[in-house]
């Protein structure tokens, strides 16, 4: 195996010190530049935070990416015209409203907030929610799904869009609120192939960015914030603090150790072993544990190399063990659950169809699924990085079902950022490991249902049963139909379901207000003395 160069080859301690020195530089050069005050402006009110995330994101536009770790700093910058409420319920953020909806499903109409400034100063317009949604069908994988459902978008007043679709969708305003691969609103002005001013409307704007090192994100001082009480994403939001710090720090050791030392307010997904630390050992530290966070999941190739193959894909999900995988990611089954649902009991869109398809663990089954197929012994590159320290250890046992089913493996491990930039490529890879979400719409994730994503998956059974499904508006039927998908799932391979975790990471005692989250947010927090 080869691992790309990262700070994870310094050590915890080493790693503390050079950040230790590098925020406090950055904590002095804050008291001078925040905000545009002066040092004692910014003493008497200044507040900051350093937020330990998983890595370096390989980008700032929220819209090309659909990785929850650019979506979860960008959505502090840029809001959508919907989001989602504490009980992942439809809500309105820079839509006035939720949308008039004509009877036959094909025309919605979408009144503005009035009075909300982007970080520019200039007060939010139509034009730049076309301008915005336009490119967002152009660039983003989400955004291209949805594009193809589009007829018309057009302005009905300089506060107000209209939304014309060929067929009813059902998943129209779950698609427009989602954080990653976010239909971002922003300045018509600062639109180009490649973002180079991130003008939004968000509760924060972006200061500066050192790759590698820190984004600094700081108050926006005009901001225009809903009137309705905090719930979820949806709500009121307020910059109570002055400056968030979004720190990259790969190595989890080293964000174990920075959360405990007080280093760190916050600190991102963390591995379910350092529980017993952060339980017992600093009270300075609270630890974190999100529900139902989301689940892991394989990609495969579907496009390129040997897994283009659908035989071969079946035998790779025959040789699958997903408990085994789920118990090295999590350990602890407090941390996970090993099923075949993608939705929980209970939920409108629980199905067992694919049931009998789930953790087969079987080696020799397997081998003799590939050699029927025509295997010839080619590697299957396996991508993953240790940024998620869970992909990691799923992609190490995985490594060894493969092999005992006559596999030849290669394990490429490689960073966050350049992962997410390699999996755009099919000639590169044959699968890779990585995690969504768990989203109350099915077509939210993962990215593989809509089109355009990495793995390429684009059958006709797919675009037959997920016309059907999108199409009913009722939630029952709907049901039914997500089954079909399912089955679809386990048929095809397009990609491998592993089970559902729920997430720990972790925050400082002084860090108040803070919701646990899929993507954690931090408006409406506070840094107690």
């Amino acid at each position: 195996m080869q691992t790309k160069k990262t700070s994870q080859s310094l050590l915890p301690a080493q790693s503390l010190v050079l950040m230790r020195r590098d925020l406090l530089g950055l904590a002095a050069a804050s008291t001078v530049w925040c905000c545009g005050m002066s040092p004692a402006q910014a003493q008497q009110r200044g507040s900051a935070v350093n937020l330990a995330m998983i890595g370096e994101p390989q980008g700032l536009d929220p819209m090309v990416s659909t990785a929850d770790l650019v979506g979860t700093v960008m959505q502090h910058v840029y809001e959508p015209l919907y989001t989602f409420d504490g009980q992942w319920a439809i809500a309105p953020m820079l839509a006035e409203a939720l949308p008039t909806v004509s009877k036959d499903g094909l025309r919605y109409q979408i009144a503005l907030r009035k009075g909300v400034k982007l970080h520019n100063g200039r007060e939010l317009n139509a034009e730049d929610v076309l301008a915005s949604l336009r490119r967002w069908m152009e660039v983003s994988p989400r955004g291209k799904a949805v594009a193809k459902e589009v007829e018309a978008l057009t302005a009905s007043g300089p506060l107000a869009i209209e939304i014309k679709l060929k067929a009813p969708y059902a998943p129209l305003l779950a698609q427009l609120a989602l954080p990653t691969g976010m239909a971002a609103i922003m300045a018509k002005e600062s639109l180009a192939p490649q973002i180079k001013e991130f003008i939004g409307t968000g509760p924060y704007k972006l200061k500066e960015r050192r790759p590698d090192q820190f984004i600094v994100l700081v108050r926006h001082e005009s901001y225009s914030a809903r009137q309705e009480p905090a719930s979820g994403y949806a709500g009121k939001r307020e910059a109570l603090i002055d400056e968030l710090r979004f720190v990259p720090v790969p190595n989890v050791n080293t964000r174990i150790e920075g959360a405990l030392s007080s280093l760190f307010h916050y600190a991102d997904l963390l591995p379910v072993e350092a529980a017993i630390r952060l339980d017992k050992g600093a009270p300075a530290v609270v630890p974190i544990v999100t529900p139902n966070f989301g689940f892991p999941y394989i990609v495969l190739n579907t496009q390129e190399g040997v897994l283009a193959q659908t035989a071969l894909r079946q035998a790779v999900q025959t040789a699958t063990g997903q408990a085994e995988l789920m118990a090295a990611g999590f350990g602890s089954p407090r941390f996970f659950t090993a099923e075949p649902n993608f939705f929980p009991k209970g939920t409108p869109f629980y199905a067992d169809a694919g049931a009998k398809q789930y953790n087969q663990h079987n080696p020799q089954a397997a081998k003799e699924q590939a050699a029927k197929a025509g295997y010839k012994g080619q590697p299957l590159r396996i991508m993953v990085s240790r940024q998620y320290e869970f992909h990691y250890n799923i992609a190490l046992v995985l490594n060894e079902q493969l092999k005992k089913a006559g596999f030849k493996t290669e394990v490429q491990v490689v960073d966050w950022a350049t992962l997410v930039q390699r999996r755009n490529d099919a000639k590169l890879w044959d699968l890779f490991i990585t995690h969504s979400g768990l989203f109350p719409e099915p077509m939210l994730s993962p990215p593989q249902l809509g089109d355009g994503a990495p793995g390429g998956w684009d059958t006709p059974g797919k675009k037959a049963a997920l016309k059907a499904f999108n199409q009913e508006g009722d939630i029952a039927r709907r049901g039914a139909l997500w089954g079909r998908v399912q089955q679809l799932v386990y048929d095809e391979v397009p990609f491998i379901p592993v089970g559902k975790f729920n997430s720990f990471s972790a925050r400082s005692a002084r860090l108040q207000g803070y919701t646990p989250s899929i993507w954690p947010f931090f408006w409406n927090t506070r840094l107690a003395k």
